[in-house]
This record gives C-alpha cells, structure tokens and sequence, in this order.
C-alpha cells in the first residue's frame, strides 16, 4: 500500500516554509496532496484558483506532489482520498496549541487520521504567509521569502489586484 500524505493549508501566499515542508514530505511519504482551503473566512489576498495555480508553478518540479482545493472539513477531504496522514508544520511555541486542537479535532472526526508536524528548518522559522502578504500589499521586496518558480506569477496576481482594487 503507498502512503499518502495531505498537507492543507490556506496558502496564501505559498512560502519557502511550505516548500521546505513539501519536499522534506515527499521524501517519507510516495504521495502527498497539498490541500488549498477555500477559507474564505480568513479573506484570502489571493484567489482559490489563484492560490492553486501559484502552488502548482511552485511545485511543478517536485514528483508526486499534487495540488487540490478543498471547501469542506479536512477531515472529511481526507476520508475521500483515503488519506490517514496531515502534515503540519510548527513554526514556534505559539502555533503548537492551535494545531493540537486542529490535530484533535480532526481526529475525533476521522480516527483514522494521524497529524504529523514538521519543524521548518531554520532559515524559514520566520516566514508566514501573513508576514509575506504583508509585505507584497506595502510593495516590499518578498522574492526571498517565495519559491523561485512562483515570484512572477504572484506580481502579476497581486498587480491585477491591485488595479482591479484602484478602479473601484
């Protein structure tokens, strides 16, 4: 049986820290879906689609990583690819209880379901997508906290956003 792995998230944008985590997951698991969720809730710079799109330009040389957008509880989407792993990455002290919680809550839902968590290595402890948003809505310098491969496609995002909001 291959092992699967989903490793969900809003992503927005998708950082060095998620790659970092992507690429350490596809190296113990034979297949791992990077879950976008809609969370609308959390009013996303990015669209869903746009999100996916970022994500799979950021990926695209990585084997067996596949990228999909969810909207229903993650413990339900897991159920449905017969997933019994989701990976978490754990940038300091103050995530840990947040994902604990989610780690149970989503086990009392789905009990087959293991959380697993990652430790971003050092150098991308610090990245948040909130910092990175941040930082491209005040027209900051963010192309070293962002996979290579997904620099352009986030400008030209954040720039059709960006004018869209001006003609308002």
């Amino acid at each position: 049986m291959r092992k699967l792995a989903i490793y969900p998230g809003t992503f927005d944008p998708v950082t060095n820290g998620h790659l970092d985590i992507i690429k350490r997951s596809v190296e113990i698991f034979d297949n791992v879906i990077v879950a976008v969720a809609a969370s609308s809730a959390k009013n996303p710079l990015f669209s869903l689609d746009e999100r996916i799109e970022i994500l799979k330009t950021s990926i695209k040389a990585l084997p067996n990583v596949y990228v999909e957008g969810f909207s229903n509880l993650l413990a339900e989407f897991a159920a449905k690819k017969r997933a019994r792993v989701i990976i978490r990455g754990l940038r300091a002290v103050s995530d840990f209880e947040y994902e604990l919680q989610m780690g149970y809550a989503n086990a009392s839902l789905n009990d087959s379901l293991e959380t697993i968590y990652f430790m971003p290595t050092l150098q991308n402890a610090f990245i948040s997508s909130s910092v990175v948003r941040d930082i491209i809505i005040h027209d900051g310098a963010f192309a070293h906290l962002v996979p290579r491969d997904a620099i352009e496609l986030i400008s030209t995002l954040y720039a059709k956003h960006k004018k869209s909001i001006q003609c308002m």
